[in-house]
């Protein structure tokens, strides 16, 4: 029962220290996430109208979106629609080839990842450089994120410290978390300094104002945007919210949920293109507008990319970004790589433990673990369904359906108790591999009930 991302869990664990360190930093994100949420009283309304403006707007794409696009044209922007990463690409290459732009600067883009336009550029021979501190590091180290918020979230400053100094000229030895700031810092003004184009994505669009929004904690898409002339922005069409009200409801619950802050330090409106430049706006579909098609999965559109459902992740938490196979990792991830290509990328619901921690803690009510479940229920049909699992399954309900036998396996389970660890996790046995069985009662519940040995709540009162 060994799946691919078993095994680079298992490959992520071998290093015992790493993995307790990536489990206790999320974890104490996530609890940064709790306390603030209980500073907010209105903090389950807030989430109950952000679920429904996600999904009004999501079941009114079409009219909310030409509405920006009315808005932002009479603002000055160029607006492009790419139906696929494909069209994304090229739209972006077109511009840059357009204007001879060789030094492109991003802030951070998981769209851009998504629709890898990265090394796209690269083979074209433009030098894109990414400005976000983390995304930054792990360019030079040629590793893709592995959270979407703290992309770099599992790389220790000391190996931020000797990537500084082979690239960089730092202090050798010097892993002081500020210190190291300083030195990307003056690296990336010089980069700033010299772009020829810019390009952000958003975290959310206003329909009513053609306005793009961008929150960040390094102002590194401020810098980015205030010397090239020539600005790009881009969005996934599901980041449009109706108008400024809405945004409001999504920006208290953004950086709370995603970092455990209040709000983000740089919450940025982009409208109007620089005096004598040009603003082109690319709204991006690639596979969002057919997941209005699935009926049980609409939810995931609601998505903002706060990353509050990997920071509570038991599993992600204990088996790092890379053990996914999408390049989203955690419970938006797996959601996120079903619908868009469940053949390839169903391997992934094997991490979810059904805990519902995810969906419980969404800032936009996403019911992810929910929508993990009933993708697990199509593999069958797409025929990527375990066979061990499902003769597993058969056996279960061959034996729930038949009371003698359910009772007389619940009178023999304590025996199990005593037999030797060799005959119970046997090679045979993939369920125990990673995990033990719980100790079975001499007397199970069902016999305790009709001996009325269990006092029910009524008779207590």
């Amino acid at each position: 029962m060994s799946t691919l991302h078993s095994k680079a869990a298992e490959k992520f664990l071998r290093n015992g220290d790493m993995a307790a360190w990536h489990n206790e930093t999320l974890w104490m994100v996530r609890a940064k996430r709790d306390k603030m949420s209980k500073e907010v009283p209105e903090w389950e309304d807030l989430r109950e109208k952000a679920c429904q403006l996600k999904l009004y707007s999501n079941s009114h794409l079409e009219e909310l979106l030409i509405e920006f696009e009315k808005n932002a044209t009479a603002n000055g922007a160029i607006v492009h629609w790419a139906k696929d990463a494909e069209e994304y690409r090229q739209i972006i290459y077109g511009l840059l080839k357009e204007h001879q732009v060789t030094r492109f600067v991003k802030s951070k883009s998981m769209l851009s990842e998504e629709c890898e336009l990265d090394p796209f550029l690269l083979s074209k021979g433009i030098d894109v450089v990414e400005t976000d501190l983390g995304e930054r590091i792990l360019q030079l180290m040629h590793l893709p994120p592995s959270h979407i918020v703290m992309p770099a979230i599992h790389i220790k400053r000391e190996q931020v410290g000797l990537l500084f100094e082979e690239k960089m000229n730092a202090e050798k030895g010097n892993y002081d978390p500020t210190y190291l700031t300083h030195v990307a810092r003056k690296n990336l003004r010089n980069i700033f300094l010299h772009a020829e184009a810019a390009m952000t994505e958003a975290n959310f669009a206003v329909a009513s104002t053609g306005d793009i929004v961008v929150c960040t904690n390094e102002g590194n898409a401020d810098m980015g945007t205030s010397c090239p002339k020539l600005n790009i922005a881009a969005f996934g069409l599901e980041k449009i919210v109706p108008d400024m009200k809405a945004l409001g409801v999504f920006t208290r619950l953004l950086a709370r949920s995603g970092t455990g802050q209040p709000i983000t330090t740089y919450t940025s409106h982009y409208r109007t293109p620089r005096e004598g430049g040009e603003y082109h706006i690319i709204i991006v579909d690639n596979g969002r507008s057919r997941i209005l098609s699935h009926p049980d999965h609409i939810r995931t559109l609601n998505c903002i990319r706060c990353g509050a459902c990997m920071n509570t992740c038991p599993v992600y938490r204990h088996s790092g970004g890379y053990s996914y196979t999408y390049f989203i990792p955690g419970p938006i991830g797996i959601n996120l790589g079903m619908a868009h290509d469940p053949s390839k990328y169903y391997d992934n619901l094997s991490a979810c433990s059904l805990c519902l921690s995810c969906s419980n803690v969404c800032p936009a009510k996403v019911d992810l673990g929910e929508q993990i479940y009933r993708w697990r229920q199509t593999l069958k049909d797409i025929g990527k369904a375990n066979t061990e699992k499902q003769f597993m399954s058969a056996g279960m309900k061959f034996l729930m359906e038949r009371p003698v036998l359910f009772n007389a396996a619940l009178w023999a389970a304590p025996m199990v108790n005593v037999m030797p660890d060799a005959i119970k996790y046997n090679r045979l046995n993939e369920w125990g591999k990673g995990r033990e069985l719980p100790k079975f009662a001499g007397e199970s519940f069902n016999s305790m009930w009709k001996k009325g040995k269990v006092q029910r709540k009524e008779d207590k009162k």
